[in-house]
């Protein structure tokens, strides 16, 4: 028998319903012989019953051999793994006053409740977005996370990006100027951090407010926060190595910064939580927690 073929199925009939047959994959070191049995079905007959599908190879006197290998099955069992394990988490980070905990209200409720006042805790819930609840079949929940944004609270942070599938920084693109160099300074950090750089979980920067007619476009705080995003990384790599702990050096080194440098994928989207205009932020849910 082939080295290879290390892996063998059992098959076990039922007593009363010959046609009901059980398979039980399992290693093995020697070929399984299928039990005697009266009213034992053929060959064929077998493959059809347990839909496998395969060449005459898989039967013949009675004996089973394997379809694959060790390795293969580890290999699926892996891929399987991976994949029940893959993250849910969005976490929704910005300074404060940004619209963070609207948008959250938005994703799971579809209104804004009117308004919110500045939030001093975080909001946690898992919950299918809003827009998708007429959708029909089984729909993966979300789990979102609203991380305040008071300074004093940003290392709640930590606690919630190693398990992020996804980040949206908001900025609030009506009072952007007056914010912008506080704005850029926090997204740094998130750009910067070990985890976020070594998982490259991706960031949606969300230009929040572009309904009010004084709001800066998505173009334009782009432009300004890789400006500032740029001086701050100069100032910072003048620093000794010594004295920064979790940070990541970014873009390339002599050159301009800009988004597209990151290792991780940063995108610009624009939009308005309190209007319920927030497709562009589901979009980006959806295309890392897949439904």
């Amino acid at each position: 028998m082939d080295q290879q073929r290390s892996t063998a199925a059992r098959v076990r009939y039922h007593h009363r319903h010959p046609k009901r047959v059980r398979v039980i994959i399992e290693p093995v070191t020697s070929r399984i012989r299928v039990p005697a049995d009266p009213i034992k079905p053929s060959a064929g007959r077998h493959q059809q019953d347990l839909g496998l599908g395969v060449g005459s190879d898989w039967l013949q006197d009675g004996w089973i051999y394997p379809a694959i290998s060790h390795l293969q099955w580890l290999e699926l069992i892996g891929a399987s793994c991976l994949k029940s394990s893959k993250s849910n988490t969005i976490v929704l980070s910005g300074l404060s006053g940004s619209g963070k905990t609207i948008l959250f209200y938005q994703l799971r409720d579809g209104s804004s409740h009117q308004g919110t006042v500045t939030s001093m805790e975080h909001n946690n819930d898992t919950f299918v977005l809003h827009s998708e609840l007429e959708r029909k079949g089984k729909i993966k929940p979300v789990h979102v996370v609203d991380v305040p944004g008071h300074a004093r609270l940003k290392p709640k942070l930590d606690e919630f990006l190693p398990q992020a599938a996804g980040v949206v920084f908001v900025v609030d693109a009506q009072d952007f100027l007056s914010s912008m160099q506080a704005a850029a300074e926090y997204l740094y950090d998130i750009l910067t951090k070990a985890t976020v750089v070594k998982k490259r979980i991706p960031v949606l920067i969300f230009c929040n407010k572009t309904d009010k007619v004084t709001a800066h476009s998505k173009e334009f705080i782009k432009k300004q926060l890789e400006k500032e995003v740029n001086k701050l990384r100069e100032s910072r790599n003048a620093i000794s190595s010594a004295d920064i702990t979790d940070e990541v050096q970014l873009g390339v080194p002599g050159e301009a910064f800009n988004f597209s440098k990151c290792q991780n994928k940063v995108t610009v989207a624009e939009g308005a939580g309190l209007t319920g205009s927030v497709s562009e932020v589901e979009q980006f849910i959806r295309e890392y927690v897949k439904a």
